[in-house]
């Protein structure tokens, strides 16, 4: 079992080139089941779930090989319709697979996905849009089992515009005969790549990016290639260590505009950032200065992906920073292990209200999921003496070789095995 070793107290500086984004490459290795043929995608990052949703194409039988960055798929031949139970429990969004083994397949099996334990996520929003498109869902004993004889396009309204259930609509609806229209959609720019994608097939899918999205079903496949959109949410966890930290940090190959809220936020907190073409350039001095309350919202707003890192940020700052978390009930599960590190936090409900400026020193601490364990990553960065950070899987689900990367800025940071 690996542990991420950090002496802190050293600020970063340099450049980092920012990955392809783990939420936008599941859903389209997902999406490669629809054309049987060869996907070629590139800017694929090496991380625990993108190696999950390769064993999961690779039991289903499709044949994937990697080269660095890009992943190749062909899915000429599909063998099986089924998820199993420990393949579903690596990740979350394993259930992205439900949508394209239907529409693929007419069926498929598998039982409720895994992932880090953030509250409740149910996937009703995911089996209703499904069932509106003419799929039998059943449900027993954390089994699902969806056939689907005759899919017809339909409108979905969706209760509220979750991702999950915004992609899986999506990769259904291009099997449907007629017209899909998913209404109150997901706006996420990984919902843009993934139709940017599903264009290249040959699908017709138009409206990402807005609150409806068409699908016209019924479209003809081949071969593409494509490649990954910048991760947001490592571009956000970088920006915030060096706004912690303090020092001079520039990030490369992102799209600036995707974290808007983010550096909006560190503006307001004194750093200062400059932005120029696909690149965002920070410099801080330490302290940073608290900041207006930060409320976790579909985009574009604030990111709940990001509000565990800029709360490590807030333990920094001078004065008093307020959470509003509005999209997961049990994200704060963080809280506990900051304070091991000296943070002032007060948790009532979806509000976490953090009293900064008080110095953070080093201690033992594990990732409680992966956007928290990047979080303490920030903190043990910012904080005087050695930290100990365990249950480092978490953090390798969704950043590579993230020791690699911030000592290439400066940091003091090693992994070893216990």
């Amino acid at each position: 079992m690996s542990v991420l070793v950090v002496n802190g107290g050293r600020p970063l500086a340099g450049s980092v080139a920012v990955r392809g984004a783990k939420n936008s490459v599941l859903p389209i290795l997902a999406a490669t089941l629809l054309n049987a043929g060869r996907n070629v995608l590139h800017n694929c990052p090496d991380l625990r779930d993108v190696e999950s949703a390769i064993r999961i194409l690779r039991h289903l039988g499709c044949r994937v090989t990697r080269e660095g960055e890009t992943v190749t798929v062909d899915s000429s031949v599909i063998e099986r319709w089924d998820v199993p139970d420990a393949l579903m429990r690596e990740m979350r969004s394993s259930v992205i697979f439900l949508g394209p083994l239907i529409a693929r397949c007419g069926r498929a099996c598998m039982t409720t996905p895994g992932g880090c334990e953030l509250g409740p996520r149910p996937i009703d929003l995911h089996l209703d849009a499904l069932r509106r498109l003419g799929v039998s869902v059943e449900e027993a004993g954390g089994r699902i089992v969806c056939e689907a004889r005759h899919m017809e396009g339909r409108d979905i309204i969706l209760s509220f515009p979750s991702v999950g259930a915004t992609e899986n609509a999506m990769l259904a609806a291009t099997a449907c005969s007629g017209v899909t229209r998913i209404i109150n959609a997901a706006r996420e720019p990984e919902i843009c790549d993934l139709q940017e994608f599903l264009r290249k097939t040959g699908a017709s899918v138009s409206g990402a990016g807005g609150s409806e999205i068409v699908v016209v079903g019924g479209s003809t496949r081949h071969d593409t290639e494509h490649r990954i959109i910048p991760d947001r949410i490592e571009t956000a966890t970088y920006l915030c260590a060096a706004a912690a930290c303090g020092g001079d940090v520039t990030l490369c190959g992102c799209e600036p505009e995707h974290v808007g809220t983010v550096t909006s936020v560190l503006s307001e907190a004194g750093c200062e950032i400059d932005i120029a073409g696909r690149s965002i350039r920070l410099r801080a001095d330490r302290p940073l200065r608290a900041f207006a309350p930060v409320r976790t919202m579909p985009y574009p707003g604030f990111p709940t992906d990001a509000q565990a890192q800029m709360m490590a940020c807030a333990c920094t700052a001078q004065g008093t920073s307020i959470f509003l978390e509005n999209i997961f009930e049990n994200r704060y599960r963080h809280v506990g292990e900051l304070s091991r590190m000296g943070a002032r936090i007060r948790v009532s409900g979806r509000v976490a209200v953090v009293e900064g400026g008080v110095p953070l020193h080093g201690a033992s601490v594990r990732s409680t999921d992966l956007r928290g364990g990047a979080a303490l990553v920030i903190a043990a960065l910012a904080a005087e003496g050695e930290s100990r950070i365990g249950d480092v899987h978490h953090i390798d689900r969704g950043y590579q070789s993230i020791e690699c990367v911030l000592s290439r800025l400066g940091a003091d940071i090693r992994r070893e095995n216990e």
